[in-house]
């Protein structure tokens, strides 16, 4: 059984496109007559993963665990408190991107992209869809002339399974599934290696879904894209992930294969998350259904060690003491649980 170390990176020749080492995102809370800081939300609060070229990683947990707080840490959306975030920039070479400022940040923001959670707040509704998909184009291209991106925009439009001639018109005549392949087509317009999915097809309905994972999946089959899908809908994460992270109150508590976190879940939060998914087929049940007592404990006040003993059902008094590390129970399946 072996520990995941947050202290150590793998080196750059480790094959690996993203690395991330005891990522911490905290914000910090002010009151009284001069604001000091009274408190902090440790919103993430220690996180450790790596993404393969080509891979997608899902990762799932409920409202406020801190999902979409990793995805914009990673693109310096949000300013992370601690921990390395290693990527490559276009000479192949890792770099710790977790500091970097604003000019220092656009050589790797055009090779890591983000598609966010909701398709009618994400587009800027006084700007055309050409205006939109072009913007990267104008940040990151400054040299393409007014006709190659134009036809850049057009041919980005088609791949994303709109046509050209809609390159003239604004957000509010779309429906929002078009409007997310319009944010599609913005992240793609750079060329980039590696995407970021918040939650994109939580707004829209279900038939619709469909069509954007496909398209999603597609997309990466012809583009060799990699993808960290941030997502809280078990049965869509299942069906496009390679592997799985749960998180649970800032902190990951279950790493591994798409296949073995949904058949053979072992931390305790991902069990009684997996019974409460539902199963399409009627006549299969995942087994007894397990409710866990009391309420999530605020970031803002998180219990010593373990964040989930306040509500598992076998948590013990040592489980105080420290927070878990991810073990390594089965060749590449991890727990933050001595005892799963």
């Amino acid at each position: 059984m072996s520990q995941i170390k947050v202290d150590e990176l793998p080196a750059a020749g480790s094959g690996n496109i993203l690395e991330v080492a005891d990522l911490k995102v905290h914000f910090p809370i002010h009151g009284g007559l001069f604001l000091r800081q009274v408190g902090e939300v440790k919103a993430v609060d220690g996180v450790s993963f790596s993404v393969k070229p080509g891979e997608t990683l899902g990762m799932v947990g409920e409202s406020g665990c801190g999902k979409t707080t990793v995805g914009k840490a990673l693109i310096n959306l949000v300013r992370s408190t601690g921990g390395k975030i290693m990527f490559p920039g276009k000479d192949g070479r890792m770099t710790n991107i977790a500091n970097l400022g604003r000019s220092a940040m656009r050589p790797f923001r055009s090779r890591m992209q983000m598609v966010f959670q909701d398709p009618y707040s994400s587009l800027n509704p006084r700007m055309s869809v050409e205006a939109i998909v072009g913007e990267p184009l104008d940040i990151h291209m400054p040299a393409m002339s007014r006709k190659e991106k134009r036809e850049k925009v057009a041919w980005l439009l088609e791949k994303v399974g709109l046509r050209a001639a809609y390159a003239s018109r604004y957000p509010h005549e779309f429906s929002g599934g078009q409007r997310q392949r319009v944010g599609l087509a913005r992240a793609l317009a750079t060329n980039p290696a590696f995407i970021i999915a918040d939650e994109p097809v939580s707004a829209l309905d279900v038939s619709i879904q469909a069509q954007i994972i496909n398209l999603l999946q597609d997309l990466q089959d012809e583009f060799g894209l990699t993808y960290l899908f941030i997502a809280h809908d078990l049965s869509v994460v299942e069906h496009i992930s390679d592997r799985i992270a749960v998180m649970y109150l800032g902190n990951m508590v279950e790493l591994g294969s798409s296949r073995e976190i949904n058949k053979h879940p072992l931390h305790p939060y991902t069990k009684a998350l997996m019974s409460a998914a539902p199963l399409p087929d009627p006549y299969k049940t995942r087994g007894e259904r397990i409710i866990l007592k009391g309420d999530v404990p605020s970031p803002a006040a998180k219990p010593s060690g373990c964040g989930f003993r306040t509500r598992c059902p076998i948590a013990r008094p040592e489980c105080a003491l420290q927070a878990p590390p991810l073990l390594e129970k089965a060749p590449g399946h991890f727990a933050a649980c001595p005892y799963a």
